[in-house]
């Protein structure tokens, strides 16, 4: 199926002639026509606007270019005449350039910055402004404009997740990328103090300006993350003067929070302050069935019941930008919060076995936490030299964070508790990362980079177990099962890149190294497990231009996801009543092979965009269940074989009115594992795929409606299988008082059909798992900017513009 998908599409963008011709001309000596192209509003350089350059005297087509990541365009070899350029881009209006003239004197003209904003229409006399896509995709990765996700503004980064391609995310807000949940998150480019989960949960949307999806990431990265990386980009402000941004969002069942951004900006100096606080919890319902069989006795454990799952996060943030000189900057930020996260049920359980079948009922009580505070420090400097896009820059970041984890279950029968468990987890982490960047333009074209990053992270942990003694009814400490660790681990990266333009082609490959040296001490028990070993990483990017707004790319890339330190762990560690878990200190980390190839193009007035993927990911480690005894389940992990990921991604942009924009985007992919478990050679295959149907309208100028689908298939792992799920959003939008104040009411999973719903097989158990959340879930957000300001080159009404680069015909 993914082969005639490929050849349908291939053959419609290598057919549409109209799409990719342009104009050539052969003089080699001809004038230069340059400028940048920015979004009004966010006031962000818009990569991929369509550049058209036509001659004024008859109006013909001359030749035509598209922008670059910062928005810069460049058209060469124009003969001496007069020009008009038309600036062109999806979902927005279209802006002309008058009066460009390229003389024999004058063979050059810097058109400057020019800024382009939403389309606009008539509808009932009503000036309707339209809406631009959320998602668009650059030669490396997928840019999500966070302010056109208004179905998830009171939500968080997770929950913004939900409607962009590569990503699931479950009804517990755990994020996938691909399929995998083993990735890196960055914030700002910097490494996240918290776990990638906890990050995507807890970071509020309304604090974020976009998010970057990079799948294959070039050497300049962390080879880390088998799945690729997802960079938050926080919001931030380019205007003089004070500005600042409020939020406050409410819901039913227990939501509520707020974040605000302060920044002042002189021409030196930048000052920026920030804070968030977020209360989350969701009633649910879950219910389970297991079944372990052990000899000629099989046991069986039911339960049913209420659930509550909750997040609450607290965090500040601040910085200082300093512009020492013309080519010199210094940054220094900082973030400090803490996070929580609470899981609390009230489960009525059943079981009985073969060997006695008398039903034995009993109420059980859970509850768990995770919480702790974190904080983090970074500065970074930048030197430019004389050279254009010649520079250096030097970072350092240390981070602190600790991470208490608590579980408690009471089991109760006729009002009388008969058993219990008690666990805790607790251990501070500090890291220490050093990194230095290097890029040396070797001509027009072409350039150099290389670096050098050390990592140091140092943490301890404590695990202990407490079981309910019914005679004295307290819990008591067992140190059989209690441990403390100590792991350090200590990495050094080298890299280097090359990058090129040949005409239309570009191309960029690189390599990394790494090596890597980690020691886990058990101490108490005098047992040390160490790896010290190098690591190398090739990487390989390519695009091709056909045309304006057209270009092909072609890309290779190779990482590792190392374990973690508790996948390590070689002793038992209680997790609740039922369950049990134990690292492996023979683990592998898995390395993964990455290829993508892909496209760009415009069918009219529609943007279609598709990345082909294979992925092959060996020593793929999963956790392994197995009966620990008799219903408890013993979690294990081991690297369990090879797995194989083929599909197709896709994105469609259109307005089929000029109220309506549409976005389509799905994912299409077979996927296959090969292995062993327990001594036993397995393989799973299955077909997987998803989509999802993400509607904008304008309705009035200061109106909007989002109205949002989603769907994705069964998925398999080597013993679990996963069920289909939908779900759909409904937001409305309205905009007060010349839009600094705006207030959006969002309705999530208004069909209630969201949930998680999974089976586990394996030798000697079976279970069943299914929780859902409330539905629908309503949520409030009210936002306030002020002083945002906007300079006289932004508040051009019309659609036309002169050109003041002056110039006669010759």
């Amino acid at each position: 199926m993914l082969k005639k998908i490929a050849f349908v599409v291939l053959t419609l963008f290598f057919t549409d002639g109209d799409v990719f011709s342009q104009e050539r001309h052969d003089n080699k000596t001809g004038g230069v026509i340059s400028g940048k192209i920015f979004d009004e509003s966010a006031k962000a350089p818009i990569e991929y606007a369509n550049i058209i350059l036509f001659n004024s005297k008859d109006s013909t087509q001359v030749t035509g270019t598209v922008t670059d990541k910062e928005g810069k365009f460049i058209l060469t070899n124009i003969p001496s005449g007069k020009y008009f350029i038309n600036v062109q881009f999806i979902g927005y209006e279209r802006r002309r350039i008058r009066n460009i003239s390229i003389t024999t004197s004058k063979l050059s003209a810097e058109i400057g910055n020019i800024f382009i904003k939403p389309s606009a229409i008539n509808l009932e006399r009503v000036d309707v402004k339209g809406t631009r896509s959320p998602v668009t995709y650059q030669i490396d990765k997928k840019v999500i404009d966070v302010s056109q996700m208004q179905t998830s503004i009171s939500g968080n980064v997770a929950d913004v997740l939900e409607n962009v391609p590569s990503v699931n995310v479950d009804v517990d807000g755990n994020v996938s990328l691909r399929g995998s949940t083993n990735f890196t998150v960055l914030i700002d480019n910097r490494p996240s103090v918290m776990d990638p989960q906890d990050a995507l949960q807890q970071i509020p949307a309304s604090a974020i300006e976009t998010i970057e999806i990079i799948t294959n990431p070039s050497a300049k990265y962390d080879a880390e993350g088998n799945a690729g990386i997802i960079n938050i980009k926080m919001k931030s402000n380019s205007d003089l003067g004070l500005s600042g941004i409020t939020n406050l969002n409410a819901g039913v069942n227990d939501k509520y929070g707020g974040d605000f951004l302060f920044e002042y900006r002189t021409s030196s100096v930048n000052y920026n302050f920030g804070m968030d606080y977020n209360r989350r919890f969701s009633p649910g319902t879950s219910k389970e069935n297991r079944q372990f069989d052990t000899g000629n006795n099989s046991s069986f454990i039911n339960s049913n019941g209420d659930s509550e799952r909750g997040r609450i996060s607290f965090g500040i943030r601040g910085g200082l930008d300093f512009n020492l000189s013309k080519n010199d900057k210094l940054n220094i930020g900082g973030r400090f919060g803490k996070r929580s996260g609470e899981h609390n049920s009230v489960l009525n359980y059943v079981q009985w076995s073969t060997l006695d079948p008398q039903n034995i009922f009993y109420l059980s009580r859970e509850n768990s936490n995770r919480s702790g505070w974190y904080y983090a420090v970074n500065t970074n400097y930048t030197h430019k030299f004389s050279l254009k896009d010649h520079e250096i820059s030097g970072e350092f970041f240390a981070s602190h964070r600790n991470s208490d984890e608590s579980s408690s279950s009471s089991e109760i029968n006729n009002n009388i508790q008969f058993d219990g468990k008690k666990t805790t987890e607790a251990g501070p982490s500090t890291e220490f990362r050093g990194k230095i960047d290097y890029t040396l333009p070797l001509g027009k074209t072409n350039r150099f980079e290389a670096g050098s990053q050390g990592e140091i992270e140092l943490s301890d942990e404590s695990n202990g177990l407490y079981n309910f003694n019914p005679a004295n009814g307290n819990y008591e400490f067992q140190s059989l099962f209690s441990q403390n660790t100590k792991s350090n681990v200590s990495q050094l990266s080298l890299y280097s890149i090359y990058a090129d333009e040949i005409g239309n082609l570009g191309i960029q490959g690189g390599i990394r190294s790494e090596y890597t040296f980690r020691t886990i001490e058990l101490l108490g028990n005098n047992q040390n497990f160490s790896l010290d070993q190098w690591d190398i990483f090739p990487s390989f990017h390519t695009s091709y231009k056909f045309g304006i707004g057209s270009q092909l790319m072609v890309s290779y890339t190779r990482r590792i996801d190392r374990p973690h330190n508790w996948f390590l762990e070689p002793f038992y560690t209680w997790e609740d009543a039922n369950n049990i878990r134990k690292g492996n200190p023979s683990l592998k980390p898995e390395l993964i092979d990455s290829y993508e190839f892909g496209f760009q193009t415009m069918l009219g007035q529609v943007s279609v965009s598709n990345d082909f993927y294979y992925r092959v990911n060996h020593n793929v480690i999963d956790e392994v269940q197995s009966v620990y005894s008799e219903n408890v389940t013993l979690n294990s992990f081991e690297n369990v074989g090879t797995d194989y990921s083929l599909g197709s991604e896709f994105m469609i942009v259109s307005d089929p009115f000029n109220f309506w924009n549409v976005n389509l985007m799905g994912n299409i992919y077979d996927y296959k594992i090969d292995g062993v478990i327990n001594n036993e050679a397995f393989s799973r295959t299955n077909f997987n795929w998803s989509a999802r149907f993400n509607n904008s309208f304008k309705i009035t100028e200061s109106l909007q409606a989002q109205l949002n689908f989603r769907y994705h298939s069964q998925e398999v792992a080597a013993q679990e299988r996963e069920s289909a799920m939908f779900s759909a959003d409904l937001s409305v939008k309205k905009e007060f008082i010349e839009k600094k104040l705006s207030l959006t009411l969002q309705i999530r999973d208004i069909f209630r059909t969201r949930r998680h719903e999974s089976t586990s097989t394996g030798v000697g158990f079976y279970s069943y798992n299914y929780h859902s959340n409330e539905a629908p879930m309503i949520l409030l957000n009210l936002r306030f900017n002020f002083n945002n300001y906007k300079n006289e080159e932004e508040k051009q009404n019309g659609d036309e513009m002169e050109s003041d680069n002056g110039g006669e015909d010759s």
